[in-house]
């Protein structure tokens, strides 16, 4: 049987926005122009008045923002490292206000990412370093440290002072098995990829054999079950129509196996990208895949309430059409598009 989450509190929150990837659109309604035409993203300081974090020259100059996106994360990392401190105090302010948000919405762990930031290592560890130091400052839950390099990994933990808790690695993979002696050396539960030497799994059947590698090795180096996360591989929808099935089979197969003790779920609102509605798609990815046994995932909870998911009305029109691409009965997602075209997916 699957382990069943029944309240909010039954499932674990990774909050996933303090990432230098994430992106707001310049003609969106969280951008303004200032007085002076600076281009700005308005939010609250700690006292609650008004302050902006405002568009510097050099990411004008980005592909990104001729594209029409505002990477404001990256900007706020970069800013956080800048020789000016006025740009360093903007920084700061804008990601504790990030992390009151994530908390005030439910968030038990804080996703630090800043690969993104720059494509020199040594200016990535730097904003890693100066993330963790600036959230963990104002945050009441430990962070997870999410990189695809074992050095920026390192970098965030050993600026992690340990006050709130242990941290999450994010994350184990085969490629670099280095990883696995942080979890000792700093006392930390660890997320674990569902991927090979290899490549990206195809099928449930290579996501659990892959994951089955990784926690052996884990469980033979000491590490408990419960201190386990594992990302099953989420691909999106967009691309297969049974990527959704590959993964609601895979969760199934490791419960069935490890049981209630292993964490599984993680990064949820891949299943979406490219798609229109993407909020409609996760909650309705989400409600299946509770049901199949996840109890965990990195989502943005401010978006994403796990009390709506878990009363979700499965009988209107557009959760139905959701549901059903989601389980792989709609081919290259056309029905669920020309809904969207014909404005029935407003819910």
């Amino acid at each position: 049987m699957p382990r069943v989450v029944g309240s909010p509190e039954q499932f674990t929150i990774v909050g996933e926005n303090i990432h230098a990837t994430r992106v707001l659109m310049r003609n969106g309604r969280r951008m303004v122009t200032l007085d002076d035409g600076t281009e700005a993203v308005p939010f609250k300081g700690d006292s609650g008045e008004d302050r902006f974090l405002t568009v510097p020259d050099w990411f004008k100059k980005t592909q990104p923002y001729d594209q029409g996106q505002i990477k404001h994360f990256m900007i706020a990392m970069r800013k956080g490292i800048d020789d000016d401190p006025d740009e360093r105090e903007q920084a700061a302010a804008y990601l504790r206000y990030e992390v009151r948000r994530q908390l005030a919405a439910g968030a038990q762990y804080l996703d630090i990412n800043a690969d993104e930031v720059h494509y020199n290592l040594d200016t990535q560890k730097r904003c890693m370093r100066w993330a963790v130091e600036t959230v963990q400052a104002a945050s009441s839950v430990p962070p997870s440290i999410d990189s695809s390099s074992s050095e920026i990994i390192a970098e965030g933990l050993a600026a992690y002072d340990g006050h709130a808790g242990r941290p999450i690695i994010n994350s184990i993979a085969p490629e670099r098995p280095e990883a696995m002696d942080m979890i000792t050396e700093h006392d930390a539960r660890v997320i674990v990829m569902a991927t090979s030497e290899t490549g990206m799994p195809q099928s449930a059947e290579e996501r659990v054999e892959n994951a089955g590698a990784l926690i052996s090795a884990l469980v033979a180096r000491g590490v408990d079950l419960s201190d386990m996360f594992v990302d099953a591989i989420i691909f999106p929808i967009s691309v297969e129509s049974q990527n959704g099935n590959h993964y609601f089979e895979a969760v199934k197969a490791l419960r069935e196996r490890y049981g209630d003790g292993l964490h599984i779920g993680m990064g949820l609102s891949n299943i979406s990208f490219g798609m229109p509605n993407r909020r409609l798609i996760n909650r309705s990815f989400i409600h299946l895949a509770l049901e199949a046994g996840i109890d965990a995932g990195i989502i943005d909870p401010i978006a994403t309430k796990l009390d709506s998911i878990l009363g979700l009305d499965t009988e209107s029109e557009p959760v139905k059409l959701a549901l059903d691409m989601l389980l792989g009965h709609d081919d290259f997602c056309g029905n669920y598009i020309m809904a969207y075209r014909d404005g029935r997916l407003r819910s």
